[in-house]
């Protein structure tokens, strides 16, 4: 529970910053100054639309990472299963596939270890992605918001900041306040 929960905050954590800075950055690039007012205009479309390509970004390189994953699984966990169940060690003894005497138990683990870590990591880093830019790109689609200024268009970051707060205090409270003792 504490290493996923380590590798989804910090995962979470990196993008939104990512996300964020990008966004500063895209944000300067299409602002346009008026010399006569000194005020700063800047088309929130162009540039949620142009950080959109994040979120499309992370959703190819999840599957990438999905399916890179995934194949290492399966051909370390087809391979125990054939060291030990269907080889055997002799006189129709059978292995479990994680049996330390399965000579293909580390390539299992292994391979479990990357399809779960590699493969839900990039899943979540896909789906953060995707939904947080879509959502800034639905409030600078909308002149309501739009108008509203950055703050505004900038909200589901804050909300998915928020999100990971709340996480670590349940975190802290599962794993040292009230952890589990009994299944």
């Amino acid at each position: 529970f504490r290493a996923g929960g380590v590798m989804g905050y910090s995962l979470v954590a990196l993008s939104m910053c990512v996300l964020y800075t990008l966004a500063l950055i895209y944000r300067d690039y299409f602002s346009t100054f008026d010399e006569t007012t000194g005020e700063r205009s800047i088309n929130y479309k162009h540039l949620f639309e142009c950080l959109a390509g994040y979120g499309l970004g992370g959703s190819s390189i999840a599957m990438f990472g999905r399916v890179g994953g995934g194949i290492f699984t399966k051909a370390a966990d087809v391979g125990a299963d054939l060291s030990g169940k269907v080889i055997g060690v002799g006189d129709g003894k059978k292995l479990d596939e994680d049996s330390p005497y399965n000579p293909g138990v580390i390539a299992d683990n292994v391979g479990d270890n990357v399809g779960d870590v590699a493969g839900m990591g990039s899943d979540l880093f896909g789906s953060f992605g995707e939904a947080s830019c879509a959502a800034m790109l639905i409030g600078a689609s909308s002149t309501a918001i739009a108008a509203e200024g950055w703050g505004a268009l900038t909200f589901p970051l804050y909300i998915s900041a928020g999100g990971i707060l709340v996480c670590l205090g349940v975190s802290f409270v599962a794993t040292a306040v009230w952890p589990v003792t009994k299944e």
